[in-house]
């Protein structure tokens, strides 16, 4: 196989541990209604359960970063999916909400070594100079996950009940695993004498001091508070909310609801693609994401608050907020350039760290906006939310596209090279 043709093969089976990941991390919206029926829970209750899997995600992140910069990402990629579908197994068998929560966070733990995995091996596997364009196929491949856990998922959850639903997809995982270990090589066989290089110093540096150096570099968190502001839409109108809030607010029925979430995901497919490839064509990476910034801004506010839109109209305007938001992938090639080589996963696992702390910290804070923002009611057991509960939450995510553009102001513009070595 030419080293061109397996650069490709190898990058995408590592991305379907991202893929399966993504299914994991975005199937709360279309379980919402049935999970709080079950588990009796309220608006911050579920986004509490829901969170589970990035506590542990973010607690992870630091050590997968320098674990991977150090020993075998194929080993540790093995490891770390076996964790991540033992907790999938867990959450679908789970009869009680502290059993499901011990899954989701398993799942989490495991989960930290994907997305870090997949850069890290296009890293090694590409060129800096097409990295923009390759990290927006890992995203695509990602979000082709978070799609799957919209509508295909709620047609499965129809067909044969959410239980064995659940166990489908844990099965699922059963599949990457397999896929990775037949596939999967750590680096081009022509690196070897590099990686032996990298190793030697990353040993003379010891662990402890390339953490100091990554988290010492404020281009590290600017870029991961950037993704995280801009990745908003995908926790709450992909993973957790979007489906309800389109039904109350807007009034479509659950399964159209669940067409626009579908759309959404095919925006940030395609934005990610395109934005990548717009920033190598331009060879800048700043640039795009001020745009993406502030054309997220005016799409919300267009969602929020045009009257009468019809169904087309919402999903265009989801599938728009997908597309724009996803200059986000840009902060990933950004980062890998503004550090050496060596400190790629470490330096990543920053940006990481702040995207997932934002799981745990935006889906409950946008049930605890809802409970405390307007009345609801208690229905059966289940808290029912009303159209100005979910509108004075949403109001989250055009504050954070404005923080997101004031970040992009204190951000180093690489011109798609790598200026450190």
């Amino acid at each position: 196989m030419k080293e061109k043709t397996q650069a490709w093969v190898v990058t995408i089976t590592t991305s379907l541990f991202l893929f399966y990941i993504f299914i994991q991390m975005n199937l709360f919206n279309t379980m919402n209604v049935q999970l709080r029926s079950v588990f009796q829970l309220d608006a911050m209750q579920l986004g509490q359960l829901f969170s589970m899997f990035f506590y542990s995600h973010s607690l992870m992140l630091f050590f997968a970063g320098s674990l991977l910069d150090r020993f075998s990402m194929r080993k540790l990629l093995l490891i770390a999916v076996s964790i991540a579908t033992a907790g999938t197994f867990i959450f679908a068998f789970s009869a009680t909400y502290w059993v499901a929560a011990a899954g989701r966070f398993l799942t989490g733990a495991g989960a930290a070594f994907c997305f870090l995995s997949c850069i890290r091996v296009a890293s090694r596997w590409f060129p800096p100079q097409k990295m923009a364009f390759v990290t927006g196929v890992v995203v695509t491949i990602a979000m082709i996950g978070g799609l799957v856990a919209q509508t295909p998922f709620a047609l499965l959850v129809d067909y044969c009940g959410l239980r064995e639903a659940l166990f489908v997809n844990a099965f699922l995982g059963l599949v990457v695993l397999l896929a990775i270990f037949l596939i999967v090589q750590d680096r081009p066989a022509s690196t070897e004498d590099n990686a032996l290089l990298e190793q030697a110093h990353l040993k003379s540096l010891g662990l402890w001091r390339c953490l100091k150096l990554a988290a010492g570099n404020r281009q590290n968190w600017f870029g991961g508070f950037y993704t995280t502001l801009l990745n908003l839409p995908v926790f709450i109108i992909g993973g957790l909310w979007g489906i309800l809030y389109l039904t109350e607010v807007h009034h479509l029925t659950t399964v159209q609801a669940s067409y626009a979430t579908t759309v959404f995901f095919i925006g940030v497919i395609l934005g990610s693609l395109i934005f990548g490839w717009l920033s190598d064509a331009i060879a800048q990476r700043v640039l795009p994401m001020k745009i993406g910034a502030v054309l997220s801004l005016i799409v919300m506010l267009l969602l929020m608050y045009l009257p009468g839109l019809s169904l087309w109209s919402i999903m265009l305007l989801l599938f728009l907020i997908g597309f724009v938001t996803s200059s986000q992938v840009l902060t990933y090639p950004t980062i890998a350039e503004l550090n050496p080589r060596y400190l790629t996963s470490t330096a990543l696992s920053i940006g990481s760290i702040c995207i997932m702390a934002s799981g745990f910290i935006f889906p409950p804070l946008f049930g605890w906006l809802m409970e405390h923002l307007g009345k609801h009611t208690v229905v059966d057991g289940v808290t029912v939310y009303t159209a100005d509960n979910l509108q004075h939450a949403m109001w989250m995510m055009p504050i954070a596209f404005i923080v997101g553009l004031i970040i992009t102001r204190y951000m180093q513009e690489t011109f798609c090279r790598s200026l450190k070595e």
